[in-house]
């Protein structure tokens, strides 16, 4: 698809539209340190690669304090749709890698939605991945035949966030469809699904992944890498990241080209000859709980633990390991009637009020709680 060639890319015929977006107008509830630290990361292989730097339009919306002292321009909605719609087309040239780190949403469409920093909790605006896609496959967009877009960003259902109004259309204006071009899409999270972030060191977990095996591919930047080479080594790492309950994500890449449109499976298919057994809703709460970066550490821990009532927390079973930890604190405040399972759910988010995350916390404990509940026809 997009195979690393004999000939290297002009670095002039390349163009970068590289977005970070750590701070919202919805306010401190929406914050989320390190999209902008990736997108510097990532804007600082392709300069090294000799990429020009006018044609690398990083887009950012750092928290303070932003130090890496690389100029940049605004990340608010009307300035990126402008990008996308008039700017980038009129450059006409051969490569296009979109980075874009940032909030992002599922809405009831199926359409993924990547939030820009004017998102307000009255008016989210975003930009439509979906749509934005469409427009950059056909002739609205003359030239950028090859295009590599990574994307690190949330899934989560829309009607999971709870807001209070439906997300508004926001389609981009789109041509006529043709078969010039050819589309790598990277996506994070996989459908219904949140992307780590880990806010201690200023990173998302996807974008540090990809970021360190573009590294190891320096010597072929700026071309874009075999994105069904790359991917497999993404698929690994984020794997290994479940495994040791850091994330729930199944990252997922889809295949656009003329003689292609493909989106591979974002896990290996069970074999047909064994059942799948569905996440028990311990299990499931266990892995939302542990997503929480502040969980995996002993102190922190320690602090949700001692704003429970210490009437239950007095015979909680601990641990030094944390999911072993997780799931004692879990299976004795389930026994307590009183809704200590909900206290822990305020003590969680009093020190990481992450939206994606608690929206994950909040069905798992419920489907933990109602599994934990008898039913009318039990003794």
């Amino acid at each position: 698809m997009t195979a690393p060639r004999a000939v290297p890319v002009d670095p002039a015929r390349v163009t970068a539209l590289i977005v970070g977006v750590e701070r919202y107008e919805a306010g401190p509830a929406w914050d989320l340190p390190g999209p902008a630290r990736d997108a510097v990361a990532f804007w600082r292989l392709l300069r090294a690669a000799g990429v020009p730097e006018e044609r690398l339009r990083l887009h950012l919306a750092p928290l303070p304090p932003y130090v890496p002292g690389v100029p940049y321009a605004a990340a608010d909605h009307a300035t990126l749709r402008r990008v996308l719609v008039r700017d980038l087309p009129q450059e006409r040239g051969e490569v296009l890698w979109v980075w874009w780190g940032g909030h992002g949403v599922l809405d009831r469409a199926g359409q993924l939605r990547l939030f820009c920093a004017d998102a307000g909790t009255d008016d989210k605006l975003a930009i439509g991945l979906d749509s934005a896609l469409e427009r950059y496959a056909g002739d609205a967009v003359p030239g950028f035949a090859e295009q590599l877009w990574v994307v690190d960003a949330c899934e989560t259902f829309e009607e999971a966030l709870a807001f209070r109004e439906p997300l508004p259309p926001d389609g981009l204006p789109v041509g006529r469809r043709n078969l010039t071009h050819r589309q790598s899409v990277l996506r994070a999270a996989g459908r219904g699904r949140a992307a780590a972030n880990d806010p201690a060191r200023g990173t998302g977990l996807f974008s540090e992944i990809v970021l360190a095996l573009l590294a190891d591919r320096a010597a072929l930047l700026p071309a874009p890498p075999d994105a069904e080479e790359l991917f497999p080594a993404v698929k690994t790492r984020i794997a290994a990241l479940r495994d040791a309950g850091a994330t729930l994500q199944y990252p997922e890449i889809r295949l656009q080209s003329p003689d292609r449109t493909e989106i591979l499976a974002p896990a290996p298919p069970a074999p047909a000859a064994v059942a799948v057994r569905a996440p028990s809703p311990l299990n499931r709460a266990v892995a939302a709980l542990v997503a929480y970066p502040l969980m995996h550490d002993p102190g922190e821990r320690q602090t949700v633990v001692a704003a429970l009532d210490p009437r239950v927390t007095a015979t909680l079973p601990r641990h030094s390991k944390t999911r072993t930890d997780v799931a004692g604190i879990l299976n004795r405040l389930a026994r307590d009637r009183s809704g200590a399972l909900w206290d822990l759910y305020d003590a969680v988010l009093a020190l990481d009020d992450d939206p994606e995350r608690a929206a994950e916390l909040e069905a798992a404990l419920r489907e933990f709680t109602d599994a934990k509940t008898p039913s009318s026809d039990q003794k």
